[in-house]
């Protein structure tokens, strides 16, 4: 049974091992995946058509009667009262679609992995085994995709956070990272970036419980909605719940006292902890987690405010991903089905953003349907240095929370008056943006969020003294510096292996050096910037880093 993924080229087939032991690198059938590619090719090569019907589940039981295994998987993919089934040749199978028309178009196939489906409630004995794969119009374009691959794996923020000793997972807290001297440097300095923005941009860091009482998650409607993605927690005659999300607690604080108009906007900033329940399967590096931290703020401001305070948001996120040197481009979502809210209050505010997004002057494109059911939003997708797509920032209207928490503000006309809510993350998720600037600089991190930005080689005589002065100095500078003191290294390996742990500058020091003040200097990638004095490479090194430069030269 062929089943359809992820467009046109990606492709699953399904087997049922009965008789045949499966080991690594080979089908159910006994095949190797080699094999599996000629297969392939030669369905490829009969043109078989690709037909489709739709069926409701008393046909489904009829059609498939004889197999309780399939029925039973059919049973677990069916999501409302009927289901799309797909025949090619003599095999017919569940399947979304769209397919190709036939296998015909299909060319060159490249074997990716099989692996055992597990199963709601297994029938029998049987295992039903999943084949993946990747099919292209010619080689040309499978040459282009394996070079792409090996990319990417190079770039593995997970190979990276190992070698580089940044990061590291533990069976006991799943989904949770442990953050290395190191990569602590990276997510604090990625959360001090912010929080400087935020004080020129007139945000106040705020700080909040992790621990609720469902009541508030009741409130708030999170618990209706959400409760299977929430850790909960139960203490004395109570349940409380690991805060998922900020925006609860920030509308308590909200009404804790009569708002006037005069207080509003209120931007509210949060880098509080946060914990979501995620399948285990899903888990994946920093990319999904359970426990992580966003730059997380929300502001409350008059209806009369809000296209400014978009303005700003949407400049907020320019200014940050211009530094990391992200293209990006952004995505309207509008009212999604089923929705809450009146429909006037959905057409305004649509059209809010959009005026926003006109102004703003970046590319951007309509998403029908894919809104919040509270609000719509702006999505901002980056493109890293590979060509990927990633969704980091939001910017999302709420008319819910507001209305269910019922916030209000005394206006100028003395009348009580409902705010606007507005969500808003600019990096996301911390841990996920680390991965992502992992990848994309490709583990050579720029000065200012290096996590090793300098090391001092000394090279005989009574070097090593003068090595430790400049450590002493560049650390008391605020850089992350270090001596290589093995004396039983030459040169040559001490830079290597400096350039190996993506060290942004290396220092030789020699007798000359000591003598005259200076260090002498080379760049991550071998090039030689000469000697010059200690003190004006500092000062160099401070501005690169200061403006957040990505820069090598100075």
């Amino acid at each position: 049974m062929w089943k359809k993924l992820s467009g046109l080229n990606t492709f699953r087939m399904h087997c049922i091992h009965r008789e045949t032991a499966f080991t690594p690198g080979l089908s159910p059938s006994g095949l190797s995946l080699a094999e599996l590619e000629e297969r392939c090719k030669e369905a490829a090569g009969q043109r078989l058509p690709l037909s489709r019907l739709e069926l409701n589940r008393q046909e489904v039981t009829e059609l498939f009667q004889d197999n309780a295994l399939r029925l039973q998987l059919i049973e677990e993919q069916m999501s409302g009262p009927t289901v799309t089934v797909y025949r090619c040749g003599d095999s017919i199978g569940v399947c979304n679609g769209p397919l190709l028309p036939h296998t015909g178009l299909l060319k060159v196939f490249k074997m990716l992995q099989v692996s055992p489906v597990t199963l709601t409630n297994p029938v029998g004995t049987s295992g039903v085994m999943r084949v993946i794969g990747v099919a292209f119009p010619g080689q040309r374009e499978r040459e282009e995709w394996e070079r792409e691959q090996e990319e990417t794996r190079k770039r593995d923020h997970r190979r990276i956070g190992k070698d580089q000793e940044l990061f590291f997972f533990n069976d006991v807290s799943p989904g949770s990272c442990f953050f290395l001297p190191k990569g602590a440097h990276i997510y604090n300095t990625l959360a001090d970036f912010i929080k400087t923005e935020y004080r020129r941009r007139g945000f106040h860091e705020v700080v909040t419980p992790t621990l609720y009482s469902t009541a508030l998650w009741e409130r708030s409607g999170h618990w209706e909605h959400y409760s299977e993605n929430m850790f909960t927690v139960t203490g004395d005659t109570h349940t409380y719940a690991l805060k998922p999300m900020n925006c609860p607690a920030h509308c308590l604080m909200f009404e804790q006292r009569v708002r006037s108009w005069r207080e509003l906007p209120l931007r509210w900033a949060d880098f509080g902890a946060l914990h979501r329940n995620e399948l285990s399967g899903a888990l994946g590096g920093l990319t999904r987690v359970r426990r992580f931290c966003q730059d997380d703020a929300h502001i409350f401001c008059t209806p009369e405010q809000l296209e400014e305070e978009i303005m700003a948001c949407l400049d907020f996120v320019r200014s940050v991903y211009r530094v990391f040197g992200f293209s990006f481009h952004c995505l309207l979502s509008t009212r999604p089905t089923p929705c809450l809210g009146e429909p006037a209050l959905w057409d305004h505010a649509e059209q809010q953003l959009e005026r926003s997004l006109q102004q703003f002057g970046e590319r951007w494109q309509l998403n029908p349907g894919d809104g919040a059911f509270y609000g719509p939003k702006i999505d901002i997708q980056i493109k890293d240095a590979i060509g990927r797509q990633h969704q980091c920032a939001t910017i999302q209207l709420d008319f819910q929370l507001p209305i269910r928490f019922d916030l209000q503000y005394v206006g100028g006309d003395g009348e009580t008056h409902r705010p606007v809510m507005v969500h808003r993350a600019v990096l996301g998720s911390l841990e996920r943006m680390i991965a992502i600037l992992a990848e994309n600089f490709g583990g050579k991190w720029p000065l200012w969020l290096s996590p090793a930005q300098v090391i001092i080689i000394p090279v005989g005589g009574g070097s090593e003294t003068y090595a430790q002065q400049v450590v002493r100095q560049f650390r008391k500078a605020g850089f992350m510096a270090d001596v290589d003191d093995d004396q039983g290294a030459t040169l040559n390996k001490k830079i290597r292996s400096a350039q190996l742990a993506q060290y942004n500058y290396i220092f030789v020091v020699g007798e000359k050096e000591c003598v005259s003040g200076t260090v002498s200097v080379r760049t991550r990638g071998g090039k030689q910037l000469g000697r010059r004095p200690t003190d004006e490479v500092l000062a160099s090194l401070t501005h690169l880093r200061d403006t957040r430069s990505n820069q090598d030269d100075f």
